[in-house]
């Protein structure tokens, strides 16, 4: 009958039900359980069992670096404002529901990246799909998918996720074809998906980046509407660290 049982369950795709029918069945004849709440039990590990594979599923496709976590990032570099933001995009992720975004402003090095992944860990970690990009390979994918005349299904296919991160946008090359495909971009998921921006520079020198002011206005005009901004400044963690090195050597 147990075999029948399992192979049953193995049907039905329930796996975490197979392991421990037997175990808890055995469970709840000890301590006089119900048949609901030996089923509850039975579904909370279940359920337990299907987040733990899609949190690993999702943060393998996401592309984020392991290590650059909140448990990992230097809060106390950071000033009061600073903190009170990303504290409140932790706590509250309805932002990427609302397809809100998060524009992390500053100098190379002071911890934008780190913040973004962290972002990025979060966001898996409470359910929400989103993948990393550094903004030169996303453009580079666009582009091609142009040439393939496929650009439309490109960025519709990406609307999986319902986030979003470009790293370095900065780095973007301020060539009509690359800057064209990454304003299409930022216009197709205005309103629809959120985006988690990087960029060592303010807005004041996004002109580099765009080949006229009319597209620089437009596109942060729409990556501004509904945003959190946070710019961050300061020296570059890695020339700290590295004065720290060599002082102790």
């Amino acid at each position: 009958m147990s075999d029948t049982v399992a192979l049953l369950l193995k049907e039905l795709k329930l796996p975490a039900f197979v392991r421990h029918y037997q175990s808890l069945w055995d469970l709840a004849v000890e301590k006089g359980w119900s048949h609901t709440d030996y089923l509850s039990a039975l579904c909370e590990y279940e359920l337990s069992d299907r987040y733990q594979r899609r949190t690993y599923k999702w943060l393998r496709e996401a592309g984020l670096v392991n290590n650059k976590t909140f448990a990992t990032l230097e809060n106390s570099e950071l000033i009061k404002a600073q903190q009170t933001a990303l504290a409140k995009l932790q706590q509250d992720i309805d932002w990427a529901h609302r397809a809100d975004n998060v524009l992390l402003l500053g100098p190379s090095g002071t911890g934008k990246t780190h913040i973004a992944n962290a972002l990025g860990h979060r966001l898996v970690e409470q359910g929400i799909r989103c993948k990393l990009f550094p903004a030169i390979a996303l453009v580079q994918l666009l582009q091609q998918a142009k040439r393939d005349l496929d650009l439309m299904t490109a960025m519709t296919r990406l609307d999986k996720y319902r986030v979003l991160i470009i790293d370095d946008i900065g780095y973007v090359k301020k060539t009509d074809a690359e800057t064209h495909v990454l304003f299409e971009f930022i216009a197709h998921r205005y309103e629809s998906g959120s985006l988690i921006i990087t960029a060592n520079q303010p807005f004041s020198e996004w002109d580099q980046i765009f080949p006229d002011s009319i597209m620089t206005v437009a596109a942060i005009d729409r990556l501004i509407h509904h945003a959190t901004i946070i710019e961050l400044e300061g020296e570059s963690y890695r020339k700290q660290q590295h004065m720290e090195k060599a002082k102790s050597q």
